[in-house]
């Protein structure tokens, strides 16, 4: 966690306030040389990277920090006796059946007998729908998913989506590109592993005809770039229309079995995908599909099990794909199990413990200011007609504000937990609760006062749909939001992701929303042919960057984030300036405000990550690596070069002809 510790007594308040931990920085690099480097360096060398870690950065310690809390809030509830049926007894209860490893080794395989018995009895176009839908009331994805979400034309209502899905290595590029052979290989090995603990005959055949599947499947999938794109991914039709265009699936009983009344519009996210699984269904061979069915229930589930299914996913996943040394203690896990499943249960106890109202009232000081300044740089872009500037201001102001935790709390009393079943039956089951919730949504009218994380959550997030930026109580602390440091700390880290999270309402997918959330084209058309022509220069710009030795950074995918990285820096900039009322703070410890915005910036991105990782990101994360969010980005503003006084010559200095200004 960054410690803002250094201090110097302000004349006219007469109180000191915290300026930066001048020992995160590496004064060997000059910050015309590389900036991460030199505001990061310091940190990174007294944070190595911790062996049950792909990553570690500011965002982990924070992580670290708030696990620690919640185990503490965890341990008193279990030194109680908590009353039945309540909260804190369902939260008890599943933490500690995951803590019991003396159980899950006595166990075994057994919670998995009675559903990969289910998938074995598969015998015709039937019985395999409506497993499938079995395994989707679960929250499984077995070739598709189905997710209740407004309509994207019609915010209003909830509406059924089917989108691709179904591939244990997450990434149809790891299926499809040659150079990632050996992590396929490894992959087939941890599917016999685990088919062998599951006590399937003959694992390693079984895992040859999984992966032969999940083959076909990849083929057919949309690349991750594709999947951006809301508008292609958007493609209405009815229920009839989807069993008539994809017979092959029996999607009549899928619907029965999921007891949903087939819908008068579904949207599906990739058609071709679809027809490229129809056409795998038509001359179906049930006996290679239940080997795929139970590998991807053995999978979904092998964390909550034996230690033996958990380690052969450990070496698998976290160690051949990320480069992780050591597992994670089982407290960390069972704690992160328990906080996933009843996330507002375990999010009341968190708010109730750790985030004041203060907190809350700062913040919206800070947003409202920030909304101010995007619309003054909306005023002055000289790229966008006026008609089409007056309607993003209309979404700029009517963006909803979500702060610390829900005014309305999730009610969880239906929820049972019985600690005599299985601990991956009552994950099953709460899973099943959620989607059966989910499910009764459809046709129903969006709840616009809903959250879509948990208050502990450290992140933030825009939804298109609902036009809302939304900031969890856990990301509200240092080195993020620290209500005792100085504004120019402050704007530079939270007021940046405050602006970010409202800049992805303008970026490249989320301009085609309009301030109800309805997709629909707002821009004329010589100001969208302006954006685009200037968000690639920017995908250019990241495409050139070498993550590692012939791995390049994918500007496309990463576009909108990147763009709202951009525009984050420079509306929390500008509204930093506004605060300053015409006259200058001090500098301290020897640093401008506009350095200490800066330097705040680039410390909330500070991280050790493995080769591994960086990899693994590359081709699935629609974020740059924190690096490149600081250098790449920060080489397209001039108020950064005037900061630090970076001129032409230095490292980090690009032409002013090669940069591009967005937002």
């Amino acid at each position: 966690m960054l410690a803002l510790a250094a201090t110097i007594a302000c004349k006219e308040t007469e109180k000191t306030e915290p300026a930066l931990d001048l020992s995160n920085l590496d004064l060997t690099v000059s910050p015309g040389e590389d900036f991460y480097k030199y505001a990061t360096g310091g940190w990174c060398a007294s944070h190595p990277l911790k062996p049950e870690y792909a990553r570690y950065g500011t965002f982990n310690a924070l992580i670290e920090n708030n696990e620690n809390r919640l185990k503490e809030l965890f341990e008193k509830i279990g030194a109680t006796t908590p009353v039945p049926g309540s909260e804190a007894q369902k939260i008890d209860d599943l933490y500690k059946m995951g803590l019991d490893s003396a159980r899950l080794a006595s166990e075994g395989a057994s919670p998995l007998a009675r559903i990969l018995a289910e998938i074995e009895a598969v015998n015709d176009s039937r019985t395999f729908a409506e497993t499938v839908a079995r395994m989707h009331s679960a929250g499984g994805s077995p070739f598709f998913v189905p997710v209740v979400s407004a309509d994207m034309t019609d915010s209003d209502v909830n509406v059924l989506y089917i989108f691709q899905a179904g591939l244990g290595m997450g990434d149809r590029d790891y299926y499809v590109d040659t150079a990632n052979a050996s992590l396929k290989d490894g992959y087939r090995q941890y599917l016999a592993e685990i088919l062998t603990l599951a006590g399937m005959e003959n694992p390693d055949s079984c895992a040859s005809d999984v992966l032969e599947t999940e083959d076909a499947l990849a083929k057919a999938s949309w690349s991750a770039v594709e999947c951006r794109d809301v508008r292609k991914s958007y493609n209405p039709m009815s229920a009839g229309e989807l069993k008539e265009k994809y017979r092959n699936f029996d999607f009549g009983a899928w619907f029965r079995e999921l007891g949903i009344d087939e819908p008068d519009r579904i949207i599906v996210g990739q058609p071709s995908y679809l027809e490229a699984l129809d056409t795998l269904l038509s001359s179906a061979d049930y006996g290679k599909l239940k080997k795929y069915l139970a590998a991807q229930y053995v999978s979904d589930y092998h964390s909550l099990l034996d230690e033996n299914f958990y380690d052969a996913g450990f070496r698998f996943f976290k160690k051949a794909m990320a480069g992780v040394k050591e597992k994670q203690p089982r407290w960390k896990r069972s704690l992160d199990v328990a906080s996933e499943m009843l996330p507002e249960a375990v999010g009341k106890l968190y708010v109730n413990a750790y985030f004041p109202q203060e907190s809350k009232d700062t913040m919206l000081r800070m947003i409202s200011n920030i909304r101010t300044a995007l619309s003054e740089h909306i005023d002055s872009l000289q790229w966008m007609t006026d008609s089409t500037k007056d309607v993003a201001k209309e979404k700029l102001e009517a963006i909803v504000v979500k702060v610390g935790f829900p005014d309305r709390w999730k009610d969880y009393s239906t929820l049972i937990i019985n600690p005599t079943l299985s601990y991956s039956e009552n994950v099953r089951n709460i899973r099943k609760w959620n989607m059966a919730d989910s499910f009764s949504r459809i046709g129903k009218p969006v709840d616009r006062t809903e959250w879509l994380m948990s208050p502990q959550t450290v992140n933030a997030y825009y939804n298109p749909a609902t036009n809302e930026i939304c900031f969890p109580a856990a990301i509200l602390q240092p080195p993020f939001f620290n209500p005792e440091a100085d504004d120019a700390v402050n704007y530079g880290a939270i007021g940046v992701v405050i602006s970010h999270e409202m800049t992805h309402g303008f970026d490249d997918q989320g301009r085609h929303f309009d301030k109800d959330g309805n997709m629909r084209d707002w821009w004329k058309p010589e100001d969208a042919e302006a954006f685009r022509q200037k968000t690639d220069i920017l995908v250019a710009q990241f495409d050139s960057v070498y993550v590692l030795p012939g791995l390049r950074a994918n500007g496309a995918l990463c576009l909108g984030e990147n763009i709202a990285d951009q525009g984050g820096l420079r509306v929390a900039y500008t509204a930093l300036q506004n605060s300053f009322e015409g006259g200058r703070p001090a500098d301290i410890d020897g640093f401008t405000a506009e350095q200490r915005f800066y330097l705040s910036y680039a410390n909330i991105w500070a991280m050790n990550i493995t080769d591994e990782e960086k990899a693994r990101l590359t081709r699935l994360d629609v974020h740059s690596l924190g690096e490149n969010r600081v250098n790449v980005t920060l080489r397209n503003l001039q108020t950064f070069f005037d900061a630090f006084g970076i001129v032409e010559g230095d490292a980090m200095y690009l032409p002013e002809s090669e940069r591009v200004i967005i937002w």
